[in-house]
This record gives structure tokens, C-alpha cells and sequence, in this order.
């Protein structure tokens, strides 16, 4: 067990959170690309099986184990082709922000969720073993998706949130932004697996992230008269 742990990112004891916490994540983030593509007239990705929150048609194999190893992962990009859209600067980025917006919503639904079974008195019933259970779970599942809501938004290739920048430039300048994409992806894993991110990432999730979690707190907190 001991060897195990030395090659993941994680505690293994977290690992079933983790992992249906990411599933859950996601499944939803890609589903929320395929929807909003296909409401705005884009078939592409219904036609390929992607209009669905079946995991199994989400999910990168390489991607997830990444998750385990590295600490970041990918799941399976939705397709979209932008000819179908008529407004394609608006449509763009609302597919686009889709993605991390649903990973905000799943992080809402959890919290209140959490809340309403502390304050109907659930946690009561169930014995502390199953309630730090249920408990830690659910702050999986928070954090992960908080994370992944602003992670996803970097203006970084290929993240959402550089989709978005792509949408809003003028239309000339949208060939040189797709043509330095194909660079983005080395820059983006050199951020990532050297030094260089610890300038990066720690600035932004060691203040957006607590921001988010305990705005959404203090919100159900008020909303359930928890104080």
C-alpha cells in the first residue's frame, strides 16, 4: 500500500471520493458542452454520443489515471462545428463557458444538498461513521468542481477559458490565435509539471477557491438559518 501511495497525488484513503467525484464532474462539464452546442444547432456531438450523462462516453482512460498520478487530468473534448451556429460569437462562448459554469452549478446543488441534510437533522440518524463519510464526500465533490470551475476558465490552449478569448477576438485574429494553440498545449504542460506553476496556480486557487467555498457556505448557511 505504502509503494502505492509514492506514485499518486492523492491519499488513497480519498480515492473513492475522488474518483466518483470526478466522474460526476466530468460527465457533467462535457454533457454541458454538448447541450448548449446542440440547442444553439450544432448535431456534432449528439450524433457521436456525447448528448449524455453516461460516463463511460466521456472519459479519457489516460486522462483519468492522470488525475491519479499528476494530480490533473482531461476527459474526452466534446466536438463542435462552429458553420452550424448562426451567431457564432455567441454561441461560442456560451458552449464554451458551459463547461465550468455546470461545474459551479454540480458545487451549488452539492452544498445545498449538504446543508438541507444537516439541518433536517439527517446527520442525526445516520451515526457519526456514515456522517464523516457523507460529510467528506460532499467536500470532495465541492472543492473539485469549485477547482475545476476556475481551472477551466485560465486563458490558457486548450482550456475553456482560452476558447473564450478565441470567440471574442476580432474574426482576423482568430487563425493566429488557432495556429499558436498547437504551441499552447507544450506551454501549458510546462506550466504545469515545472516550477513555473508554483508562480501561476497558487495565487489564483489559494484565494479564488476559499472565496467560492465559503461564499456558497455563508449563502445555504442563510438560506437554511445555519449559523
Amino acid at each position: 500500500m505504502e509503494i502505492l501511495e509514492r506514485y499518486l497525488a492523492f491519499p488513497i484513503e480519498q480515492l473513492p471520493y475522488i474518483i466518483v467525484a470526478l466522474i460526476i464532474a466530468f460527465t457533467v462539464h462535457e454533457f454541458s458542452h454538448a447541450y448548449v452546442a446542440y440547442k444553439f444547432g450544432d448535431p456534432t456531438a449528439k450524433k457521436q454520443g456525447r448528448l449524455t450523462l453516461n460516463p463511460a462516453s466521456h472519459l479519457d482512460v489516460f486522462g483519468t489515471i492522470m488525475i491519479f498520478i499528476a494530480g490533473f487530468g482531461w476527459a474526452k473534448p466534446v466536438p463542435v462545428n462552429y458553420f452550424y451556429f448562426k451567431n457564432r460569437k455567441l454561441a461560442g462562448v456560451l458552449v464554451s463557458v458551459a463547461g465550468p459554469l455546470s461545474n459551479l452549478l454540480v458545487a451549488t446543488i452539492a452544498m445545498g444538498i449538504w446543508f438541507a441534510l444537516y439541518r433536517f437533522g439527517a446527520f442525526t440518524k445516520l451515526g457519526d461513521n456514515l456522517t464523516l463519510t457523507i460529510s467528506q464526500f460532499f467536500n470532495v465533490l465541492i472543492s473539485l468542481n469549485v477547482v475545476l470551475f476556475i481551472f477551466n476558465l485560465l486563458p490558457i490552449p486548450p482550456l475553456d477559458g482560452y476558447r473564450v478569448i478565441e470567440d471574442i477576438v476580432p474574426s482576423e485574429m482568430r487563425p493566429k490565435l488557432i495556429q499558436w494553440e498547437r504551441y499552447g498545449i507544450f506551454f501549458f504542460l510546462l506550466v504545469l509539471i515545472t516550477p513555473i506553476g508554483d508562480y501561476i496556480f497558487p495565487p489564483i486557487f489559494n484565494t479564488i477557491e476559499p472565496f467560492i467555498f465559503q461564499a456558497l457556505t455563508n449563502m445555504f448557511a442563510l438560506i437554511f438559518g445555519v449559523y
